[in-house]
């Protein structure tokens, strides 16, 4: 195991209400309130995880963004340099599945980084007796946008482990960042070509 945690910038995206806050409160400190305020804006936390496979320990930076639409633009800020995003939806909420697919992927697509580890939260699991998104439909959407797919429940303290390990076992996957690597150096590589063939030009015209 790696002395020295690597550091990773994990935000988490989605409507008002869905369990955004009571996810990171039992993820970082093992705890659940009930009455937990609405956040406004964003607020932070941290925690270092240890993934034997990889032998490596990773310290996630955990964003907990606003879901109200009057703080859309401003949680757009919170794309920039995030490493692994996880879009939560309520699974007893139609409309908070409906605004991560319509909204939420969307608008990670157009601000976040190219290469962002995704992941899928449906939660509030423990009220499948007002399931109103079926756990097929959720891994249908995941698998078409390629995320880490897990429901949730912070009230029972189910999945949320998991769901942070399969996003962090994603993000140090050799596979996954040996194609990033590929894809950098194929950007640098047409950068260059451009920046060549822009000069060539410039000489060209200069002798006219």
């Amino acid at each position: 195991m790696s002395d020295k945690a690597n550091s990773c910038k994990v935000v988490l995206l989605g409507e008002s209400g869905v369990g955004k806050t009571c996810i990171i409160s039992r993820y970082v400190n093992n705890t659940y309130d009930e009455k937990s305020e609405t956040t406004n804006g964003a607020s932070y936390a941290s925690k270092v995880i240890d993934l034997e496979q990889y032998k490596q320990s990773l310290r996630f930076d955990i964003w907990d963004t606003a879901g109200q639409e009057k703080y859309r633009s401003l949680t757009k800020f919170f794309y920039k340099d995030a490493a692994i995003a996880i879009l939560v939806y309520d699974i007893t909420r139609r409309d908070s599945f409906e605004e991560v697919r319509k909204y939420w992927y969307e608008q990670l697509k157009t601000c976040g980084e190219k290469n962002i580890v995704i992941g899928l939260a449906g939660n509030k699991c423990d009220m499948f007796d007002k399931e109103a998104v079926t756990e097929e439909e959720a891994r249908s959407f995941a698998n078409e946008i390629g995320a880490q797919f897990q429901l949730t429940s912070a009230f029972k303290n189910l999945g949320i482990e998991d769901l942070f390990r399969m996003v962090g076992c994603k993000y140090l996957d050799p596979n996954f960042q040996d194609k990033i690597n590929d894809e950098t150096k194929e950007e640098k590589k047409n950068i260059t070509l451009e920046n060549n063939t822009s000069q060539k030009k410039k000489k060209d015209k200069k002798w006219c």
